[in-house]
């Protein structure tokens, strides 16, 4: 017989523990929600992201900020998160930072920074697999398609079309020299190259 989830009357855990800073008492939460949890490593993640790695300064220091902002009960104004990297320098450097780790539940703590640290292996494993050159291509495709699209809209079918009734001349007569190879970087360059050949040729035959 099964058990009713309500039975087991089962609660968040609340605990919080309190040390004294500056005459003021600082709260640390010993858990969070898992919601919460995502966010602060997803949050340090991205800020510290430069250049297809993870800085790891940045990580540190964003990864620390936001056991502050989500353990503590310390408020900060919107202009005290203004220089986030000066911020935690102050929070470090006094010692208030390495207080709140003393008193966040170890095993908290320590699961944070496996999860973090095992998300970081996973993302630099994936930007370095076909997969991740297979999603940079289907992301550029947009792009290639408008410049193909581009192309295709500003072409001429009248300009072609004369091109190869020239062409087509020339072949009647048994004028058909070959036309010498040429890097031509666009489509339209190799149109306008064979038109200046074609009445080049015209004039000597004149």
């Amino acid at each position: 017989m099964g058990v009713s989830f309500k039975e087991l009357d089962l609660n968040l855990n609340h605990d919080v523990k309190t040390f004294s800073f500056q005459n003021k008492e600082i709260e640390v939460k010993q858990h969070i929600s898992v919601v919460d949890k995502n966010d602060l490593i997803q949050i340090a993640l991205q800020k510290s992201y430069e250049n297809g790695i993870y800085n790891d300064i940045l990580t540190d220091a964003y990864f620390h900020l936001n056991i502050i902002y989500l353990y503590t009960n310390i408020e900060f104004a919107p202009e005290d998160k203004e220089d986030e990297l000066a911020l935690y320098d102050k929070l470090y450097q006094s010692n208030l930072l390495n207080s709140v780790l003393a008193c966040m539940d170890s095993d908290e703590y320590n699961n944070l920074v496996e999860i973090m640290n095992g998300e970081i292996q996973k993302r630099m494993q994936y930007n370095n697999s076909a997969a991740a050159v297979l999603q940079s291509i289907i992301q550029d495709l947009p792009a290639n398609a408008a410049a193909a699209a581009d192309i295709v809209n500003n072409w001429d079918p009248q300009k072609f079309q004369s091109v190869q009734d020239m062409v087509n001349l020339a072949k009647q007569t048994g004028m058909n020299p070959p036309i010498p190879e040429r890097q031509i970087d666009t489509e339209s360059a190799h149109e306008d190259n064979l038109i200046n050949f074609l009445e080049e040729q015209n004039k000597i035959t004149e």
